[in-house]
């Protein structure tokens, strides 16, 4: 039937998300969850909200998250963007904001849903080769361009940027937006959302599923300067006036505001990934140095295709990338509880 598709649709190559596999006793750490479930007070917030009042729509500017979000942050209210998750916040964000006539720059190994983003925008792009250490070189960013994006830490390397290399990215790109994914910046990178206030073209995304624990829940949200903020809002109302729901907003208001949970939360991933690695070393794997919940590694005897496979045999899954092939040899793999990692290193231990 795809006679009837339109011509966007037949020169799409759709983003494929990680595997959710049903298999007893599995031992997940292929997406990036976090470990850790989410904060009480959230699941309160949730409970709070079982009554008569679904049968009216939610607040379509989302003010009381907008509020968490801010207070968090140290900002105003003007100041943030919510959305359906961290995807649907970047899916305007390339739409409002960097779909201009000169390429977007984003690196060539980082998160695939960029290039779907600009396919099914009609947005030229420009990848940028990461250096021999995987790492961003923000000097390659100093060309002209439509705008500029990137994970921080970037994805799937787990690489993060120290602040003063993303402020001389900004100072070279004064007259277009750089964006800066924050997906994973909890874990320990620094975020760049104290440098908005300084500069009118930055624009961070954040999302609630890593850090605080709310996958399932899907909000995310960007934070910049109020004319950013407008021109995501303005896309947002031409696609979805409420594309959050009443529980989205109370769960996810109530897990900004239990500030304790997730610093608690986030050193306990924190804490476990320094072990990881020290496992994976161990084995005798390389382990890039990764500043987010998972880290990516590459034995020097065995190729990432084969230990995944063998590893799924045994109800352990983790991601493996067929494409570039540069990283063809790698495995990212997420931290998950001790339990679960002490489970996953013996295994590999016995497939090595």
């Amino acid at each position: 039937m795809s006679r009837y598709w339109s011509r966007v649709v037949h020169g799409l190559t759709p983003y494929v998300p990680g595997e959710q596999p049903k298999l007893p006793n599995l031992v997940k750490l292929n997406t990036n969850e976090n470990p850790y479930g989410p904060s009480p007070r959230v699941l309160e917030a949730l409970r709070a909200e079982v009554g008569d009042t679904l049968r009216l729509y939610p607040d379509p500017n989302c003010d009381r998250l907008k509020a968490a979000v801010a207070a968090f942050h140290g900002l105003a209210p003007a100041q943030v963007f919510v959305g359906n998750g961290s995807d649907e916040v970047l899916a305007h964000v390339f739409l409002a904001l960097l779909k201009h006539e000169a390429p977007v720059l984003f690196p060539d190994i980082t998160y695939s849903f960029y290039p779907v983003y600009c396919g099914l925008y009609g947005i030229g792009y420009r990848q940028v080769p990461l250096n021999e250490s995987f790492a961003i070189r923000v000097e390659d960013y100093f060309q002209p361009n439509g705008g500029i994006i990137f994970p921080n830490p970037n994805a799937p390397t787990g690489c993060a940027l120290p602040l003063s290399d993303i402020e001389r990215l900004l100072q070279a790109n004064a007259s277009s937006v750089v964006v800066i994914d924050e997906a994973y910046v909890d874990f320990g990178a620094e975020s760049a959302v104290g440098l908005v206030a300084r500069h009118p073209n930055l624009l961070v995304v954040h999302t609630l599923s890593k850090s605080r624990s709310l996958a399932g829940l899907r909000v995310g949200y960007a934070v910049g300067h109020p004319e950013l903020i407008e021109a995501l809002t303005r896309v947002k109302d031409s696609f979805n006036s409420y594309p959050l729901d009443r529980f989205a907003i109370a769960g996810a208001a109530a897990a900004m505001e239990d500030r304790a949970y997730f610093e608690e939360t986030r050193r306990k991933v924190i804490a476990t990934r320094a072990l990881l690695v020290a496992g994976l070393e161990a084995l005798g794997f390389e382990v890039l140095p990764s500043a987010a919940n998972f880290v990516f590694a590459r034995h020097p005897g065995r190729e990432g295709a084969e230990l995944a496979a063998r590893l799924r045999e045994r109800s352990i899954i983790v991601r493996h990338f067929r494409k570039p092939p540069r990283i063809t040899p790698f495995l990212r793999i997420t931290v998950g509880t001790p339990e679960e990692n002490a489970v996953f290193l013996d295994v590999l231990r016995s497939l090595l």
